[in-house]
């Protein structure tokens, strides 16, 4: 039998094979020099080579060259550049550490790093968000929030005033893929989104994809955020907290052995509901009543030896609203939020050679509990899932870095479940319409210099999904009576969909400074997110690709240029792109919530959207800082809706700035400012008001046919930093700023007021705004031990 062997395939093999005993590896990790925190994305540069490295999720570098003596120059956003001398005659395995750099305010300041991965790699639309930038930012109340922060690049588009949801690139924010330690987090918001559940003190990196997504992430059609858990400082226990005006943080960390294993444990609660109870007497008909919500975050590491280390991570977190009305004997409670376990291997095979497996647990709850006298009904919904991983990063030459893998989920979704009790009497209608799913993935890629001048990232990833029993399937005629039903045993296939995901981005340098990329990337999307709002609420529901609800299919164009100036001082891209979107879900018009199982309920249609990305960014010097701008259009087309017309998605928006600056001025002080604008919303409203039998009656607009008004603030912040005292054993810091500082009042949503009467002939309807933020002052206090 004659072997088939593809003439690429075979020519890299050989390459492989002629080079290898010339060639010698060195490979390690890259770590924070303070903490031993491994350092993701740092550069591992050989100018002499001509060749470079990126760590991988877990810190990780290997890079193999021709024997010899080379200068190896190592850099990382915010450390001191390390340059160190390496002599290869055989491999060597070697961990390097980078040290912090600090702020020198003189006539000009230096970071200490060359940062040109924006022009050198083949990636787009991809940006690391450091937690001292982050930090850095005004925020709502003073909590500070890593998804307000993404809001403010180009091509991010927020939900909506005070929302944590956000819209990349036309997509709805299902279509936005959250991982937190490899785990899905399937719903991102506190204080029914106005906050993220990501506290800052626990986080160490942040990444955000949103064109020419990578093979290795699949499942969501518009970006991938991705955020990684600190492993926990190596060298010694560290306290950090914070008292602000809503909510307070402690974190504490350490070494469980010195340089072997450590721990990080890190929570937040706010006390709202501590604040307003003095002010609730007990005799008030609202006494009990009261909102809050907690995150707990968790991780322990072990370096088992030198070519294999553990990691065990979890977080947890709870919103609680209480309503009470003691006058009426009416209670309510909800409570929602996620929870997530991630236990990962880190294993070295050999130089050339690095793996990870995981195993993930992850559940998202919502619950709605109401009661009145002796009648009490419960609704609940949610998503569970299981997930097992394993990755692999390869590098078997110098110009090829190859990651390849499998995943498996399976997923149990809870859509809708209703019961009720009317004294002993118990009702459990059969509407639970659970659904059972396996979720599939394989992929390989090859990031690959073919030159100095041409770098591509080359991927291909095979996704497939299959709805599975248990479950009762209905036949219904036309007016949606059942006639007959088929039943499926457990693990028993229903429905399967599966199909190839081509990744391909290209990059040309021009010259030392500027490059031009394009990437063409396909994606599907199996599970979905289901609102009748205009914003991410916990009330919103997860549903699986099933015999009726077809995958999410989107194909997306991007094109850029990048150029960096005075000596990388400043980056600037323009990026264009056009994505075309099928299988998009809406509710039917004139839907309204029922025991019904909603995927009855929906319709399907297509989408596209296109724009432009304008982003200057200076990261260095006492003044830093972006201005990003996009112009874009998001449309969408149902043959049940608009009369089959095009029309703007609700995050539709043509105009979106973003001003962002921060100016050292001392030592002791740290100034910020944020400034947006944005095209308003897209809205449905009524256009003409008549009586039918007495009855006042309206007629709708056309879908999304009238806009808000636009949509604009400016922020403020100081952080004092006061001067460290040899005797004291903690640093600390004050931040204040103040939200919306000229009191805009944006539009969160309008409703129609009714004043006189139709008998009178002085009836009157208007139209209303409502606003939720004013200025809003703020001060946080934060402290290190």
């Amino acid at each position: 039998m004659t072997k088939f062997c593809p003439v690429a395939f075979c020519f890299f093999l050989f390459n492989v094979s002629a080079v290898a005993q010339h060639k010698f590896t060195i490979n390690g990790y890259i770590k924070d020099s303070l903490t031993g925190e491994t350092l993701i994305g740092a550069n591992l540069n050989i100018p002499s080579a001509g060749k470079g490295v990126t760590t991988n999720p877990y810190g990780y570098y290997s890079i193999t060259l021709s024997k010899g003596t080379y200068l190896v120059s190592i850099s990382f956003v915010g450390y001191n550049t390390k340059i160190i001398s390496v002599h290869l005659d055989s491999n060597h395995q070697r961990d390097i550490y980078l040290v912090p750099s600090n702020i020198i305010i003189e006539n000009v300041t230096v970071t200490g790093h060359r940062r040109d991965n924006n022009v050198k790699t083949a990636q787009m639309g991809k940006i690391d968000l450091s937690m001292e930038k982050v930090k850095s930012m005004p925020a709502l109340f003073g909590e500070v929030d890593i998804l307000k922060t993404l809001q403010l690049l180009p091509g991010v588009r927020n939900a909506g005033e005070g929302n944590s949801g956000f819209y990349v690139r036309g997509g709805g924010p299902d279509q936005n893929l959250i991982i937190l330690d490899d785990a899905v987090v399937y719903n991102t918001g506190h204080l029914f989104g106005f906050f993220s559940i990501f506290n800052s003190d626990a986080i160490k990196n942040v990444s955000l994809i949103k064109g020419g997504m990578p093979a290795q992430y699949g499942g969501r059609l518009s970006s991938v955020v991705d955020i990684s858990m600190k492993d926990g400082n190596m060298n010694k226990t560290q306290v950090d907290a914070g008292i602000g005006l809503i909510a307070s943080r402690f974190s504490i960390q350490g070494p469980i052995k010195k340089n072997k294993a450590s721990y990080i444990v890190s929570g937040r609660r706010t006390y709202i509901d501590q604040l307003i109870k003095p002010a609730i007497s007990k005799s008030s008909s609202f006494y009990g009543s009261g909102y809050y919500f907690y995150d707990l975050n968790a991780k322990v590491n072990y370096y088992i030896s030198g070519k294999d280390r553990i990691y065990l991570s979890g977080y947890l977190g709870r919103d609680v609203f209480n309503f009470n009305n003691a006058e009426r004997s009416f209670k309510v409670t909800v409570p929602w939020g996620n929870s997530t376990a991630t236990a990962r291997w880190n294993h070295i095979f050999n130089q050339k050679l690095f793996s990870n497996t995981s195993l993930v647990y992850n559940d998202y709850k919502f619950s709605f509990a109401a009661s009145q006298n002796d009648f009490s009904i419960k609704l609940s919904s949610g998503i569970k899932d299981l997930n097992a991983k394993t990755d692999f990063d390869y590098y078997p030459l110098p110009n090829h870095k190859v990651k390849f893998g499998a995943l498996y989920t399976y997923h149990r979704f809870l859509p809708n479940i209703v019961t009720a009790q009317q004294d002993t009497t118990v009702f459990a209608p059969n509407n639970a319409n659970k659904k059972f799913a396996n979720e599939y993935g394989v992929y390989v890629q090859d990031d690959w210099d073919i030159s100095n001048t041409f770098k591509v990232n080359i991927g291909m990833r095979y996704g497939a999904f299959q709805q599975i029993g248990p479950f009762k399937k209905y036949k219904t005629d036309v007016n949606g009576n059942k006639l007959d039903s088929t039943l499926y045993k457990t693990g028993q296939n229903i429905k399967y969909y599966g199909g190839l995901e081509p990744r391909f981005t290209v990059r040309y340098s021009l010259n030392e400074d500027a490059s031009v990329k394009a990437a063409v990337t396909r994606n599907l999307q199996y599970i979905h997110l289901v609102s009748n709002a205009g914003t991410t609420l916990p009330t919103d529901l997860w549903v699986p690709s099933t015999y009726i609800v077809k995958p999410q299919i989107s194909w997306q164009y991007s094109a850029g240029y990048f150029q960096n100036f005075n000596n990388n001082t400043y980056e600037t891209s323009i990026e264009l792109y056009y994505k075309q979107m099928q299988n998009q879900i809406e509710y039917r018009e004139g839907y309204t919530p029922s025991l019904k199982d909603p995927e009855e309920e929906f319709v399907f249609g297509k989408g596209w959207s296109y724009g432009a990305e304008f982003f200057i960014n200076k990261v260095k010097g006492r003044l830093s800082g972006w201005i990003g701008y996009t112009l874009s259009w998001t449309w969408r087309k149902f043959p049940e809706l608009n009369d089959g017309k095009k029309y703007p998605t609700k995050y539709d928006r043509r105009h979106d700035l973003s001003v962002v600056a921060t100016y050292a001025l001392n030592k002791k002080w740290k100034l910020s400012s944020v400034f947006v604008y944005g095209t308003g919303n897209a809205v449905t409203v009524p256009e003409r008001f008549y009586f039918i039998n007495g009855v006042l009656t309206q007629e709708n607009s056309r879908m999304n046919a009238y806009r808000l008004a636009p949509y604009h603030r400016i922020d403020f912040s100081a952080t004092l930093t006061p001067k460290l005292k040899k005797k004291r054993k903690y640093t600390d810091s004050w931040v204040f700023s103040i939200y919306n500082a000229y009191s805009r009042q944006n539009p969160y949503f309008i409703y129609f007021d009714q004043t006189g009467s139709a008998a009178d002939g002085n009836l009157k309807v208007d139209a209303r705004q409502v606003s939720l933020f004013p200025i809003i002052p703020a001060v946080t206090w934060n402290v290190t031990f």
